[in-house]
Protein backbone atom coordinates (compact mmCIF):
# COMPACT_ATOMS: atom_id res chain seq x y z
CA UNK A 1 0.00 0.00 0.00
CA UNK A 2 1.35 3.44 -0.92
CA UNK A 3 1.90 6.13 1.72
CA UNK A 4 -1.02 8.12 0.29
CA UNK A 5 -3.34 5.10 0.34
CA UNK A 6 -2.28 4.27 3.87
CA UNK A 7 -3.09 7.81 5.03
CA UNK A 8 -6.52 7.64 3.41
CA UNK A 9 -7.18 4.27 5.05
CA UNK A 10 -6.07 5.59 8.44
CA UNK A 11 -8.29 8.63 8.01
CA UNK A 12 -11.27 6.50 7.11
CA UNK A 13 -10.77 4.25 10.12
CA UNK A 14 -10.62 7.28 12.43
CA UNK A 15 -13.70 8.81 10.88
CA UNK A 16 -15.61 5.56 11.31
CA UNK A 17 -18.32 6.29 8.69
CA UNK A 18 -19.87 2.85 8.96
CA UNK A 19 -20.52 2.92 12.67
CA UNK A 20 -24.12 3.07 13.83
CA UNK A 21 -25.19 4.97 16.96
CA UNK A 22 -24.23 3.06 20.08
CA UNK A 23 -27.82 2.91 21.47
CA UNK A 24 -29.03 1.42 18.17
CA UNK A 25 -26.20 -1.11 18.12
CA UNK A 26 -26.88 -2.05 21.74
CA UNK A 27 -30.51 -2.70 20.89
CA UNK A 28 -29.90 -4.70 17.70
CA UNK A 29 -26.60 -6.54 18.19
CA UNK A 30 -26.41 -9.96 19.84
CA UNK A 31 -25.01 -9.70 23.38
CA UNK A 32 -24.43 -13.33 24.33
CA UNK A 33 -20.84 -13.44 23.07
CA UNK A 34 -19.82 -11.15 25.95
CA UNK A 35 -22.39 -12.12 28.56
CA UNK A 36 -22.02 -15.89 28.51
CA UNK A 37 -19.00 -17.82 29.74
CA UNK A 38 -16.74 -18.83 26.85
CA UNK A 39 -17.50 -22.61 27.12
CA UNK A 40 -21.24 -21.93 27.31
CA UNK A 41 -21.09 -19.56 24.36
CA UNK A 42 -18.99 -21.96 22.25
CA UNK A 43 -21.46 -24.76 22.91
CA UNK A 44 -24.27 -22.46 21.80
CA UNK A 45 -22.43 -21.61 18.59
CA UNK A 46 -21.55 -25.24 17.93
CA UNK A 47 -25.20 -26.30 18.30
CA UNK A 48 -26.31 -23.47 16.02
CA UNK A 49 -23.96 -24.44 13.20
CA UNK A 50 -24.37 -28.19 13.66
CA UNK A 51 -28.15 -27.72 13.36
CA UNK A 52 -30.60 -26.50 10.69
CA UNK A 53 -29.17 -22.96 10.59
CA UNK A 54 -25.78 -24.33 9.57
CA UNK A 55 -27.43 -26.41 6.88
CA UNK A 56 -28.55 -23.26 5.03
CA UNK A 57 -25.29 -21.34 5.49
CA UNK A 58 -23.97 -22.14 2.00
CA UNK A 59 -27.27 -21.03 0.45
CA UNK A 60 -27.18 -17.81 2.48
CA UNK A 61 -23.62 -17.13 1.33
CA UNK A 62 -24.74 -17.46 -2.27
CA UNK A 63 -27.78 -15.20 -1.79
CA UNK A 64 -25.64 -12.52 -0.07
CA UNK A 65 -23.09 -12.93 -2.91
CA UNK A 66 -20.30 -13.41 -0.37
CA UNK A 67 -19.26 -16.77 -1.78
CA UNK A 68 -19.05 -15.74 -5.46
CA UNK A 69 -17.45 -12.40 -4.53
CA UNK A 70 -14.71 -14.18 -2.59
CA UNK A 71 -14.14 -16.35 -5.64
CA UNK A 72 -13.89 -13.25 -7.84
CA UNK A 73 -11.42 -11.65 -5.42
CA UNK A 74 -9.17 -14.72 -5.34
CA UNK A 75 -9.41 -15.25 -9.11
CA UNK A 76 -8.37 -11.64 -9.73
CA UNK A 77 -5.46 -12.12 -7.28
CA UNK A 78 -6.59 -9.35 -4.96
CA UNK A 79 -5.44 -11.96 -2.47
CA UNK A 80 -2.96 -14.15 -4.34
CA UNK A 81 -2.83 -17.84 -3.39
CA UNK A 82 -1.23 -19.13 -6.58
CA UNK A 83 2.29 -19.56 -5.21
CA UNK A 84 1.77 -20.79 -1.64
CA UNK A 85 2.47 -24.37 -0.62
CA UNK A 86 0.16 -24.66 2.39
CA UNK A 87 -3.03 -22.87 3.42
CA UNK A 88 -5.11 -23.11 6.58
CA UNK A 89 -8.74 -22.05 6.18
CA UNK A 90 -10.02 -21.13 9.66
CA UNK A 91 -13.77 -21.26 10.14
CA UNK A 92 -14.28 -23.26 6.96
CA UNK A 93 -18.03 -23.47 7.48
CA UNK A 94 -19.59 -25.01 4.39
CA UNK A 95 -16.42 -24.43 2.38
CA UNK A 96 -17.28 -20.95 1.10
CA UNK A 97 -13.59 -20.01 0.83
CA UNK A 98 -12.16 -23.52 0.63
CA UNK A 99 -13.90 -24.26 -2.67
CA UNK A 100 -12.12 -21.30 -4.28
CA UNK A 101 -8.79 -22.26 -2.74
CA UNK A 102 -9.20 -25.67 -4.36
CA UNK A 103 -9.87 -24.04 -7.72
CA UNK A 104 -7.10 -21.43 -7.76
CA UNK A 105 -4.17 -23.11 -5.99
CA UNK A 106 -1.71 -25.58 -7.51
CA UNK A 107 -2.72 -29.21 -7.09
CA UNK A 108 0.22 -29.84 -4.75
CA UNK A 109 -0.78 -27.07 -2.32
CA UNK A 110 -1.71 -28.47 1.07
CA UNK A 111 -5.18 -27.32 2.17
CA UNK A 112 -6.56 -27.68 5.70
CA UNK A 113 -10.06 -26.65 6.75
CA UNK A 114 -10.66 -25.96 10.45
CA UNK A 115 -13.95 -25.30 12.23
CA UNK A 116 -15.42 -25.51 15.71
CA UNK A 117 -18.46 -27.28 14.24
CA UNK A 118 -17.92 -30.86 13.12
CA UNK A 119 -21.29 -30.69 11.36
CA UNK A 120 -20.13 -27.80 9.20
CA UNK A 121 -16.97 -29.63 8.21
CA UNK A 122 -19.08 -32.62 7.13
CA UNK A 123 -21.08 -30.27 4.93
CA UNK A 124 -17.89 -28.72 3.54
CA UNK A 125 -16.49 -32.15 2.71
CA UNK A 126 -19.69 -33.12 0.88
CA UNK A 127 -19.52 -29.93 -1.22
CA UNK A 128 -15.90 -30.36 -2.28
CA UNK A 129 -15.18 -32.22 -5.49
CA UNK A 130 -11.73 -33.16 -4.21
CA UNK A 131 -10.13 -35.26 -1.50
CA UNK A 132 -7.25 -32.83 -1.24
CA UNK A 133 -8.35 -30.82 1.83
CA UNK A 134 -7.85 -32.19 5.32
CA UNK A 135 -10.47 -31.28 7.91
CA UNK A 136 -9.84 -30.54 11.58
CA UNK A 137 -12.43 -29.81 14.27
CA UNK A 138 -10.89 -27.35 16.73
CA UNK A 139 -11.13 -23.94 18.38
CA UNK A 140 -9.14 -21.28 16.49
CA UNK A 141 -7.75 -20.01 19.79
CA UNK A 142 -6.21 -23.44 20.49
CA UNK A 143 -5.20 -25.05 17.20
CA UNK A 144 -3.40 -28.41 16.99
CA UNK A 145 -0.64 -27.26 14.63
CA UNK A 146 3.04 -26.53 15.13
CA UNK A 147 4.50 -23.03 14.98
CA UNK A 148 4.91 -21.60 11.45
CA UNK A 149 3.06 -24.56 9.92
CA UNK A 150 1.37 -22.66 7.06
CA UNK A 151 2.45 -20.25 4.32
CA UNK A 152 -0.98 -18.64 4.25
CA UNK A 153 -4.12 -18.46 6.39
CA UNK A 154 -7.66 -17.50 5.45
CA UNK A 155 -10.07 -16.62 8.25
CA UNK A 156 -13.57 -15.83 7.03
CA UNK A 157 -16.30 -14.63 9.39
CA UNK A 158 -15.10 -16.45 12.47
CA UNK A 159 -13.31 -14.03 14.80
CA UNK A 160 -16.66 -12.34 15.50
CA UNK A 161 -17.34 -15.49 17.52
CA UNK A 162 -14.56 -14.48 19.94
CA UNK A 163 -15.31 -12.05 22.79
CA UNK A 164 -11.75 -10.74 22.39
CA UNK A 165 -10.06 -11.19 18.99
CA UNK A 166 -6.51 -11.20 20.34
CA UNK A 167 -6.25 -14.85 21.51
CA UNK A 168 -7.49 -16.07 18.13
CA UNK A 169 -5.31 -13.66 16.17
CA UNK A 170 -2.29 -14.59 18.30
CA UNK A 171 -2.86 -18.26 17.51
CA UNK A 172 -3.33 -17.43 13.83
CA UNK A 173 0.01 -15.63 13.87
CA UNK A 174 1.67 -18.54 15.65
CA UNK A 175 0.81 -21.07 12.93
CA UNK A 176 1.64 -18.65 10.11
CA UNK A 177 5.17 -18.59 8.75
CA UNK A 178 7.15 -15.33 8.94
CA UNK A 179 6.44 -13.39 5.77
CA UNK A 180 3.15 -15.25 5.34
CA UNK A 181 -0.15 -13.53 4.59
CA UNK A 182 -3.55 -13.87 6.21
CA UNK A 183 -6.88 -12.97 4.65
CA UNK A 184 -9.22 -11.87 7.45
CA UNK A 185 -12.92 -11.21 6.85
CA UNK A 186 -15.29 -10.20 9.64
CA UNK A 187 -18.61 -8.53 10.34
CA UNK A 188 -18.41 -4.76 10.70
CA UNK A 189 -20.41 -2.63 13.14
CA UNK A 190 -22.88 -1.37 10.56
CA UNK A 191 -26.64 -1.73 10.93
CA UNK A 192 -26.65 -4.73 8.57
CA UNK A 193 -23.72 -6.17 10.52
CA UNK A 194 -25.70 -5.89 13.75
CA UNK A 195 -28.57 -7.80 12.13
CA UNK A 196 -26.12 -10.49 11.01
CA UNK A 197 -24.87 -10.72 14.59
CA UNK A 198 -28.37 -11.55 15.83
CA UNK A 199 -28.81 -14.26 13.20
CA UNK A 200 -25.46 -15.95 13.76
CA UNK A 201 -25.05 -15.19 17.48
CA UNK A 202 -21.82 -13.23 17.08
CA UNK A 203 -20.44 -9.76 17.75
CA UNK A 204 -19.24 -7.08 15.33
CA UNK A 205 -15.98 -5.14 15.03
CA UNK A 206 -15.08 -1.66 13.95
CA UNK A 207 -11.97 -1.05 11.88
CA UNK A 208 -10.09 0.79 14.60
CA UNK A 209 -10.60 -2.05 17.06
CA UNK A 210 -9.61 -4.81 14.65
CA UNK A 211 -6.66 -2.83 13.29
CA UNK A 212 -5.36 -2.23 16.81
CA UNK A 213 -5.78 -5.89 17.81
CA UNK A 214 -3.87 -7.07 14.73
CA UNK A 215 -1.06 -4.60 15.37
CA UNK A 216 -0.87 -5.68 19.01
CA UNK A 217 -0.38 -9.37 18.20
CA UNK A 218 2.13 -8.76 15.39
CA UNK A 219 -0.11 -9.04 12.32
CA UNK A 220 -0.01 -5.57 10.77
CA UNK A 221 -2.40 -4.86 7.94
CA UNK A 222 -0.83 -4.89 4.52
CA UNK A 223 -3.96 -3.76 2.68
CA UNK A 224 -7.66 -3.16 3.20
CA UNK A 225 -9.65 -5.04 0.56
CA UNK A 226 -13.13 -4.63 -0.94
CA UNK A 227 -15.25 -7.01 -2.98
CA UNK A 228 -16.02 -4.34 -5.61
CA UNK A 229 -15.77 -0.58 -6.13
CA UNK A 230 -19.43 -0.33 -5.15
CA UNK A 231 -18.68 -2.01 -1.82
CA UNK A 232 -15.85 0.45 -1.25
CA UNK A 233 -17.99 3.48 -2.13
CA UNK A 234 -20.86 2.49 0.18
CA UNK A 235 -18.58 0.89 2.78
CA UNK A 236 -20.38 -2.46 2.51
CA UNK A 237 -19.38 -6.10 2.78
CA UNK A 238 -17.71 -6.08 6.18
CA UNK A 239 -14.03 -5.74 7.03
CA UNK A 240 -11.70 -7.51 4.59
CA UNK A 241 -7.98 -7.17 5.13
CA UNK A 242 -4.72 -8.80 4.18
CA UNK A 243 -2.43 -8.97 7.21
CA UNK A 244 1.19 -10.08 7.06
CA UNK A 245 3.43 -11.67 9.66
CA UNK A 246 6.74 -9.82 9.52
CA UNK A 247 9.90 -11.79 8.82
CA UNK A 248 11.78 -12.41 12.02
CA UNK A 249 8.57 -12.35 14.10
CA UNK A 250 8.47 -15.05 16.75
CA UNK A 251 5.22 -16.16 18.43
Amino acid sequence: MSVGSQRKADKKRKRGPSRIPKPVRKFVEFKGVKRLSLPHYQNKVRRLYDGPAGAVLAFGSMISLHEPLIGHMIRKKKFDVTTVKSILDIGSGAGQILKHLLKFTPSETRLVGLDLSHGMLKRARSRMSSRRPDYVTADMANMPFSDSAFDCVTCGWVIEHLPDPRPGLTELGRVLKPGGSALILTTEDTFSGALVSRTWKCRTYNRNELHGACEEVGLPWKEELWFTRLHRFFNMGGILVEAEKPNGHHP
